[in-house]
């Protein structure tokens, strides 16, 4: 079902002028305005690197579907530029799009075959606002099916495993590792993940990308496939900082289509982008989560590149408490829930009467699904409790943790805190059992507190790795602040060797 338009058959002039590797959003309106592109030779030029290196070479599978439209959409763009110039945010930026975002256009799978063909009835309120920016949706991205796991990008809609472009018998992690691997190798030029508990932060830190889970109620998951309503996030998913708080400029805001909005309506600034500063670690006071980082299993390599990203942050002006000490982090109550059935059965009644299945039991029972998360769909299947009853317990859970990691903050006068988004390298393709030292999930979405992951460098066996930043609730600029300092301090990403350039 994936669907190729376009594709040249041969190069002309202009395609040796300039390369899309690595190219960032002021990049493409530079090369607009300096004529050394069209919107309409740029997004070939993606498709290309698609064509070559998605099912072919290291055969990613990082796509589900190529949007068979890109090309009409930026030739639509390219008369808007002659007649304009540049004058929205995202104008001519090709994205990847993770397949659980509703597009009035395309297929909206979740990564599953029980919902292969459903074309929601119109966009989701991210997938809107990138449009209304300028933005091209030139392709949705494979997934782990229905977001399940971190652990790998494996679905039924598309067969096999979705690779890691910097060693492709390797995971990107899940469940946006489509996303991931698709924007890591330069496949588009930013993307859209979503995160329950890990889902943009790992794949991030996996493929040496920037990924940004915002504060609950700065950004809308209207028109998103849910998995946890009460810990869904989308956002996201970069090669940069500078391009990650552009794409979240323009996605985040109130939506009266989801309620929790309302908490964030009056929180954000005008620009988060006024807050880059490459002298921004000075003074930031920053907490090292020791009790995350030096875990029995964490690998030895990501330790010394964690060790010397906190010098670099002491040399360029944070001050670290280190460590800082949350007992929460050790408390055996659980913070976590299962209200899919409820919220998935939600979902396929906003699609109308064309929806392919109409309950979680019409799902079960289709069995178009992959093997490895039956038991999680049976398991749903056996819940009746309404959310707010099975969730109950969880939630005066998370809320005991988030009261002390705010007073954490606020006793230590505190900006954020640090820790290894993963502290184990990317598992080899199939390895559920080897330690995944997954930090993601441990302060973030129970505390509904913002976090960012950055590069942090590589190991020696050249796998990625990140370092995340958490802040407290509606510390996003903050937190891009100290991430941009970082980064442009490190300077830690480089390209994937798997896909270079095609000529």
């Amino acid at each position: 079902m994936v669907l190729f338009a376009g594709i040249a058959d041969s190069h002309p002039a202009w395609a040796q002028l300039y390369r899309v590797e690595e190219l960032t959003i002021a990049g493409i309106h530079s090369g607009l305005e300096q004529g050394r592109f069209t919107c309409r030779e740029l997004t070939q030029k993606y498709l290309d690197r698609i064509e070559a290196y998605d099912r072919k070479g290291p055969a990613l599978n990082a796509i589900v579907l190529v949007n068979p439209r890109a090309l009409e959409r930026a030739e639509e763009l390219d008369r808007e530029f002659a007649r304009d110039g540049i004058t929205r945010p995202l104008q001519c930026v090709p994205m990847i799009v993770k397949d659980n975002y509703d597009t009035f256009d395309l297929p909206t799978t979740a990564g599953s075959l029980s919902l292969a063909g459903s074309i929601p009835p119109d966009d989701s309120f991210q997938v809107r606002r990138i449009r209304e920016a300028g933005a091209i949706v030139l392709a949705k991205s494979n997934m782990a099916e229905f977001a399940f796991t971190p652990y790998e990008t494996l679905s039924s809609i598309l067969p096999g495993h979705t690779r890691n472009p910097y060693d492709p018998d390797r995971v990107p992690a899940g469940s946006s590792g489509g996303t991931a691997a698709a924007v890591a190798a330069s496949f588009g030029a930013v993307g859209l993940g979503t995160d329950t508990g890990n889902s943009i932060r790992g794949p991030s830190s996996h493929t040496s990308l920037v990924g940004i889970r915002s504060t609950m109620g700065l950004t809308s998951r209207d028109g998103i496939v849910p998995l946890n309503l009460y810990n869904d996030i989308g956002g996201p998913m970069a090669r940069t900082v500078l391009d990650a708080v552009a794409v979240f400029d323009v996605i985040a805001g109130y939506d009266p289509n989801d309620a929790v909005t309302e908490l964030g309506r009056d929180r954000r600034p005008r620009s988060y982008l006024s807050s880059l500063t490459r002298d921004g670690l000075r003074g930031a006071r920053l907490g090292v989560v020791r009790q995350l980082s030096n875990a029995e299993t964490a690998d030895a390599e990501i330790l010394a590149l964690f060790d010397r990203a906190l010098s670099d942050l002491a040399r360029h002006g944070a001050v670290l408490v280190d460590p800082v000490r949350i007992a929460g982090l050790d408390s055996e109550e659980s913070l976590w829930c299962n209200p899919f059935k409820s919220q998935i059965e939600d979902y396929l009644r906003s699609l109308g009467a064309s929806a392919p299945m109409k309950s979680l039991k019409e799902i079960v029972d289709s069995e178009k699904y992959h093997p490895s998360i039956a038991m999680r769909l049976h398991d749903a299947l056996e819940i009746e409790l309404p959310p707010e009853e099975e969730c109950r317990a969880a939630k005066e859970a998370t809320s005991r943790l988030r009261e002390e990691v705010e007073a954490l903050f606020a006793e230590g006068r505190l900006e954020a805190l640090v820790y290894p988004t993963w502290s184990n390298p990317p598992r080899k393709l199939g390895d559920l059992t080897s330690p995944h030292g997954n930090n993601s999930p441990r302060l973030s979405p129970p505390t509904g507190f913002p976090s960012v992951t950055v590069p942090m460098g590589f190991t020696e066996g050249d796998l990625p790795a990140g370092l995340q930043i958490l802040g407290g609730a509606f510390s996003e600029a903050t937190l891009f602040r100290i991430a941009y300092a970082y980064e442009q301090a490190t300077l830690h990403r480089r390209p994937p060797a798997s896909t270079p350039p095609l000529w």
